[in-house]
């Protein structure tokens, strides 16, 4: 059913927004880019987490970056990664496959600075072989992405 929602969401948006589907696995930074022939910093991870204030969020990063507590902690308050589970029920995608389009109820969304090294990135499509190749523009655009600093380079 996500990869369905993921279409219907840019369908519903009008904008022709290619899901790519490999035969490959794609569910790790490292598997997206081989099979996506691109570098690892151009995936764009989407990962979940519940703040100090109850609320549930996304963020979007580039698939090289890592949370750096500090920063995440001055920009969102403190936060803790959601479990595989709960992150399938409220996203309506699988874990290796999540992402901020179509999901199954409304979250927030925040895109880390990282991801404007680059003109476009790949982030998944709601399975564990898609993706979209999408401008960071209009994946803020989109998403309505609200920018932070929370990452920092590995």
């Amino acid at each position: 059913m996500s990869l369905t929602s993921v279409k219907a969401f840019f369908a519903a948006l009008q904008l022709d927004v290619p899901i790519l589907e490999t035969e490959a696995n794609t569910a790790t930074v490292a598997l997206a880019a081989l099979a996506h022939g691109v570098e690892p910093g151009r995936i764009a991870k989407t990962l979940a987490f519940k703040l100090a204030d109850g609320r549930e969020v996304l963020l979007v990063a580039r698939g090289d970056a890592r949370i750096d507590n500090g920063k995440f902690k001055a920009a969102l308050g403190k936060g803790k990664m959601l479990s595989t589970d709960v992150v399938a029920e409220i996203t309506g995608h699988p874990v290796g496959g999540v992402c901020p389009f179509g999901l199954a109820q409304p979250l927030p969304i925040y895109l880390d600075v990282s991801l404007k090294a680059f003109d476009e990135v790949l982030p998944a499509a709601g399975s564990v072989n898609s993706a979209v190749r999408i401008s960071v523009d209009l994946l803020a655009q989109v998403t309505q992405g609200v920018w932070v600093d929370v990452c920092q380079l590995q």
